[in-house]
């Protein structure tokens, strides 16, 4: 574990301010389609009360006609700070859908123009707003005029490594009004592959005035760390660290602000939190949650001996009980020492 350099510990200590808010922490989960739920929120910020969080994002289009908000929207009211995302590439539908969110309980509303997924980038969203700056521009200029809370983007260097338009974009941006910029620092054409190029989130930071929040490759304290020592950034996202790990964001948090390491959690408590997310998307989602549950299950069974028996078997789960019955079955084997000695199928 490195040290944590007097300077930057000075540099990080004052609150984290998005135009007229403030966040007591410079650390901030992802928003993760099919992961950001309110059960995963729940969790991360047990360990990082005071972190930002981000809803999965919401297609504004389809909230044009909507009786009811999309359950993705959903927010409790006790969960501060809380960002929802929307993405499109229409104007005037974004500053509708911004204007639900700020009624459902939106701290911020987050634009995604990062997404490199080609359902979303051939309709015009994500990452293909980076193509389309003057599109890019006129979104957040009228969502910003639409609500009263401070409006954020994300997003990534470039198209490509031959366009990387970030410098440009990114000014563009804070000048039709956006008050935080996030930048993945990897372009479309990389996806999730290959390493993120920090030097660009430096560059960018030299030509903006508002805060500009460091994400990618984000999988540990010690990267954390590099990666502000090395941008400049006025505090890290955590993206797909989390995934099965909900503790990483506080992980980081608490080094930030004491200097001092938080020991990890033990494979039984990693289990624990897993029987608990079971149970919970079970109780929000019901069947639903349990076929979303089962890549979580499999996320959290990793780093010790017989995990790979284990997250073969919870990748497969068909109801709570079987899913409890088996992560309490391995707990207590674990806590016994007679794990993975004895056979897995006898537990199911």
């Amino acid at each position: 574990m490195p040290l944590l350099p007097p300077k930057l510990q000075k540099r990080l200590a004052p609150p984290l301010k998005i135009g007229s808010l403030e966040v007591k922490s410079r650390v901030l989960q992802s928003p993760l389609s099919g992961v950001t739920d309110l059960v995963f929120r729940r969790l991360v910020r047990r360990y990082a009360p005071n972190s930002m969080m981000y809803t999965e994002m919401v297609n504004a289009a389809g909230l044009c006609h909507v009786k009811q908000l999309p359950r993705i929207m959903e927010v409790d009211p006790n969960e501060k700070p809380i960002s929802i995302q929307l993405f499109d590439c229409r104007p005037d539908f974004m500053a509708e859908a911004a204007q639900m969110a700020v009624r459902e309980g939106a701290d911020t509303v987050d634009i995604n123009m990062g997404c490199p997924v080609n359902k979303i980038t051939k309709k015009g969203g994500g990452s293909s707003l980076l193509r389309d700056p003057k599109t890019a521009e006129a979104i957040v200029r009228t969502v910003v005029q639409a609500v009263s809370v401070p409006v954020t983007v994300k997003t990534r260097i470039g198209w490509s490594d031959r366009e990387i338009t970030i410098l440009d974009f990114a000014k563009r941006l804070e000048d039709a009004g956006a008050q935080m910029l996030t930048l993945h620092a990897r372009t479309r054409e990389q996806g999730y592959h290959g390493s993120a190029q920090w030097e660009w989130i430096a560059r960018v930071k030299e030509v903006l005035s508002i805060p500009v929040i460091a994400n990618g490759d984000i999988f540990s304290v010690e990267a954390a760390v590099n990666c502000l020592e090395q941008t400049g950034a006025d505090g890290v996202m955590c993206s797909r660290g989390t995934l099965g790990y909900p503790f990483l964001v506080g992980e980081i948090d608490y080094f930030l602000k004491t200097g001092q390491a938080i020991a990890p959690p033990t494979a039984v408590e990693r289990l624990e939190c897993a029987k608990e997310h079971l149970q919970g998307l079970w109780s929000y989602k019901g069947d639903r949650g349990i076929r979303q549950a089962r890549k979580h299950m499999a996320w959290y069974a990793k780093g010790f001996t017989g995990a790979g028996e284990l997250r073969d078997r919870l990748s497969r789960i068909e109801t709570v009980v079987q899913g409890v019955e088996l992560l309490d079955g391995v707990i207590a084997r674990i806590q016994a020492g007679t794990f993975p000695e004895m056979a897995l199928s006898c537990l199911m």
